[in-house]
């Protein structure tokens, strides 16, 4: 492998990584000294794990695959204080997470420090700090929870990472063609076009996916990608040449023409999905953990 000074650096929240639904409850309906008290009493009962738990753990067992260096980095970005961050750190221990860095904002956003820690994606249940994290030019999504009935885990141990297209590789501009004209003019805009689409929320992540990609030979690489979009021919042309302009490597392409991505990404078996649109986060999230970009003209 190649030597490589780079790191990917994943940010996440508290209630993003740990399921805290109940001490969510208690801070919504008695309040922040119900909640703090609360966090305190309980701060050695250890949480169970929340939705992005699982990926998180694959995120960081890529460092396995390193000699004397971690490759990835995950960082805990919080509202809790330090005070009653000590549960959310006494359960990272017992998870055996490596998780070292944090920071603990009382109440803040820790949006502000996304860019300071070098963040390449940023994971939240806030919608608010997600949207001001892209606001910052940093790829984050909210993580939609699932009933425990719904939570499947991927099988596979290699990490697979499910992306849309328009509004989250890309930015929105064909999707406001649509939205504003029809499929037609949106159909006739893409083929006309003699321009590459330009860049989303999302594509310095996967510069950075690429980068770790590129340390091994395809049949050993612990990341896959997919391009789940409803996009169809003759729209799929301009995706597949900006892809190659990028330099960027995406390993499946799934141009659906409008049809549902549940089961595509459930036979992919995707360990997370990004997607502007809450009504296909909605049916993506039966089967497959998923964020939501809020992101573009389909989020105003």
């Amino acid at each position: 492998m190649a030597e490589q000074e780079s790191k990917l650096i994943i940010g996440i929240s508290s209630r993003a990584l740990f399921n805290l639904d109940k001490s969510h409850e208690i801070y919504e309906k008695e309040g922040l000294k119900s909640y703090q008290d609360y966090q305190i009493e309980n701060e050695d009962k250890i949480l169970e794990p929340g939705e992005a738990f699982n990926l998180v753990k694959k995120i960081l067992n890529i460092n396995d695959l390193y000699e004397n260096k971690d490759r990835v980095e995950v960082i805990l970005l919080s509202r809790n204080t330090s005070d009653t961050g000590l549960r959310i750190r006494n359960s990272i221990e017992a998870h055996n997470l490596n998780i070292s860095r944090a920071a603990f904002c009382g109440g803040e956003s820790p949006h502000r420090y996304v860019k300071d820690f070098g963040v390449h994606l940023f994971l939240s249940s806030s919608i608010e700090d997600v949207k001001l994290a892209i606001k910052s030019d940093v790829a984050a999504a909210t993580i939609v929870s699932r009933s425990s009935e719904n939570k499947k885990e991927s099988s596979s141990e290699i990490l697979k990472i499910a992306f849309d297209g328009d509004a989250v590789i890309f930015s929105d501009e064909s999707e406001k063609v649509f939205h504003e004209k029809g499929l037609e003019a949106f159909i006739e805009n893409e083929v006309t076009s003699e321009s590459f689409l330009k860049e989303g929320p999302f594509k310095s992540f996967l510069v950075e996916l690429n980068k770790i990609q590129n340390d091994f030979e395809i049949n050993e690489c612990p990341i896959r990608t997919a391009l789940v979009t409803a996009r169809s021919a003759p729209s799929d042309k301009r995706v597949i040449k900006t892809l190659r302009e990028w330099g960027v490597r995406i390993d499946e392409s799934l141009f659906l023409g409008g049809m549902t991505k549940n089961n595509f990404l459930e036979s992919f078996n995707a360990d997370i999905f990004f997607d502007d649109q809450k009504k296909h986060i909605i049916s993506a999230n039966e089967n497959t953990t998923s964020g939501h970009v809020p992101y573009g003209i389909k989020n105003e």
